[in-house]
Parts: structure tokens; C-alpha cells; sequence
């Protein structure tokens, strides 16, 4: 009866909560964030590599798109890792490496 009570009061207040309190929620907030989906997305592509482009900077575009981008020492020649991910959903648009 207990577990029945806990279950119906959860029903009630999530279909009690305002759909815009979904919408405005962002799932990738902040640049450490942004820097941490782009590294779980880099890893498996580019390899360990990928840690020689720190620091990496992520930049927020139009409130919308978090660009994040590594690095590269002036004295070493090649390119780095970039990344746009979508603020509010954390749906990846961009991934690629320049050379």
C-alpha cells in the first residue's frame, strides 16, 4: 500500500510540472561540461592524441552552441580536435579535426 501511495504521488507531481520546465533546461550548461562531452566524443575517434591539444577551449555561440576546440603549441605542426554541441538538448552538429 505504502510502495502504491509513493508511485501515485510521483505520477501526480510530474504530470503536475509546467512542459516549459522541460524546454528552458539546459543539459550542457557550462564550458566544463562542454569540455567533457567533447573529450568522451574525441577519445574513441582521434585517440590520446587528443590530450596533447590542451587546453581546449570551449566557447558558447549565440547562447545555442557550445564550440569547443583544442590547442596547438606554436613550435608543432598538425591541427586539433573541434566540437559544437547544442546547449539546450546535448545533440552533437559538429564533429572534426583540421590538419
Amino acid at each position: 500500500m505504502r510502495n502504491i501511495v509513493l508511485i501515485i504521488v510521483t505520477i501526480l507531481s510530474c504530470s503536475s510540472m509546467k512542459k516549459e520546465n522541460f524546454q528552458t533546461m539546459d543539459y550542457v550548461p557550462n564550458q566544463e561540461t562542454a569540455i567533457k562531452i567533447a573529450e568522451a566524443i574525441w577519445l574513441p575517434l582521434y585517440g590520446e592524441s587528443i590530450y596533447e591539444k590542451k587546453p581546449y577551449k570551449a566557447t558558447l555561440i549565440d547562447n545555442n552552441i557550445w564550440r569547443v576546440e583544442g590547442t596547438l603549441d606554436s613550435e608543432k605542426i598538425g591541427g586539433v580536435p573541434i566540437i559544437e554541441i547544442q546547449k539546450k538538448d546535448c545533440k552533437i552538429l559538429k564533429v572534426t579535426h583540421t590538419k
